[in-house]
């Protein structure tokens, strides 16, 4: 699911971003109007998409805090500047976009969509035992539910999740990752055949409910 984290010192531009997100049903969003906020909504919301204002605390402020403090979260850089020098500093740090104000509302959205494929093309940060890992999606080969955990079969091991299947599926491409049983959840780029009764990926019957219609 896409959590995005606008941060912004300038509360009406900040209102106004949030707007045009809800309009568009990005609904799942937060605000931060300081960096020291910013930092522990890292935490707290755990965002995976940041538009951050590049001189939110100053200079450039915004692009030394994300040098800091990011890893899986992608950035679009927002800024009233447009200085040549201020634009290279903002794209060593590999932004999915770089946007001037005033927003226009075309360009927000089509950077957010941007960001969206990008994601789906990579991977997802899971916790396995103390530990988070990076799976990259195409490792995935089907999701089991077990009551209160899930089994993520992967091309080389099973990795188990607290986590209920609808949840989990949330963070996948619905287009690619097909519900088929209540109980599964399959990587349709990894079916091998089908029957009227199971799926087989690889050596992996795995059952098909007709509650649960889907297209190959």
């Amino acid at each position: 699911m896409l959590k995005i984290l606008i941060i912004e010192d300038q509360v009406l531009i900040a209102n106004h971003i949030k707007d045009i997100l809800v309009e568009n049903n990005y609904t799942n969003n937060d605000l931060a109007y300081k960096l020291s906020q910013a930092t522990l909504k890292l935490k707290d919301f755990n965002p995976n998409l940041i538009l951050l204002d590049i001189n939110v605390e100053g200079k450039d402020s915004g692009i030394i805090w994300a040098q800091e403090n990011l890893n899986d979260q992608k950035v679009i850089f927002i800024t009233g500047q447009t200085e040549i020098e201020t634009i290279k500093k903002a794209l060593a740090s590999k932004p999915i976009a770089y946007l001037t104000k005033p927003i226009k509302p075309i360009d927000l959205i089509a950077a957010i969509e941007l960001a969206i494929e990008q994601s789906k093309l990579n991977h997802i940060s899971i916790r396995e035992g103390y530990n988070e890992i990076k799976l990259a999606i195409e490792d995935i080969l089907f999701l089991k539910s077990d009551k209160n955990y899930i089994d993520i079969q992967t091309t080389s091991k099973i990795i188990t999740l607290r986590n209920s299947l609808d949840n989990f599926h949330e963070e996948l491409d619905k287009n690619q990752f097909l519900r088929v049983h209540r109980s599964y959840i399959v990587n349709k780029n990894k079916i091998t055949s089908k029957s009227n009764n199971f799926i087989k990926i690889n050596q992996f019957e795995i059952p098909i409910s007709r509650t649960f219609s889907f297209k190959l």
